[in-house]
């Protein structure tokens, strides 16, 4: 029996559902594709590849910030990654009681690295891109984070930095 041309649509856009479910993490993007698509374009760019060596400390305490904070922040907070299923509770002990955003300021730290590492202008244009980004995204995310936890929230503002210890 032919399948009704209905029945191949959903097959077709439930195949590559996944692929894009899967891109729209912005962990893997950070982490994965674009080291891969810095590294191509300066490959492709500047006929060769080359590194800053020192620039690999920064990929390593980017992705660790990241991966350690959110294990953090799910341990003591409860919920699951991204704000998709928020915490029970406002995480302020460990690097949450330096700054709000750890996990973000790690991607950023990451994409410094790359800039780095690669000597890539791409990259540059890449972080900034994302300077704005991720603070945007912040402020989104403490708005939703103020009402779920009211004043108990609005206090932890008042005394943990967004980005910088003791800065900003």
């Amino acid at each position: 029996m032919a399948e009704s041309s209905e029945d191949e649509t959903i097959k077709k856009t439930d195949h590559h559902r996944p692929f894009w479910h899967w891109l729209k993490s912005t962990s893997r993007r950070t982490f994965l594709i674009y080291p891969v698509l810095i590294a191509v374009l300066e490959w492709l760019l500047q006929g060769r590849l080359t590194f800053a060596p020192w620039g690999g400390a920064l990929l390593i305490w980017g992705y660790l910030q990241f991966r350690l904070g959110g294990r953090y922040r799910t341990h003591h907070g409860g919920g699951g990654p991204g704000l998709d299923v928020p915490p029970e509770r406002i995480v302020d002990t460990g690097i949450y009681a330096y700054i709000r955003n750890p996990m973000y300021l790690g991607h950023m730290i990451f994409m410094a690295g790359l800039a780095i590492t690669f000597y890539s202008w791409a990259a540059v244009a890449l972080l900034v891109f994302h300077l704005f980004w991720f603070d945007g995204r912040a402020r989104e995310d403490e708005a939703h984070l103020e009402t779920l936890f009211g004043d108990s929230y609005l206090a932890y503002k008042a005394n943990t930095k967004r980005w910088l210890p003791f800065i900003y």
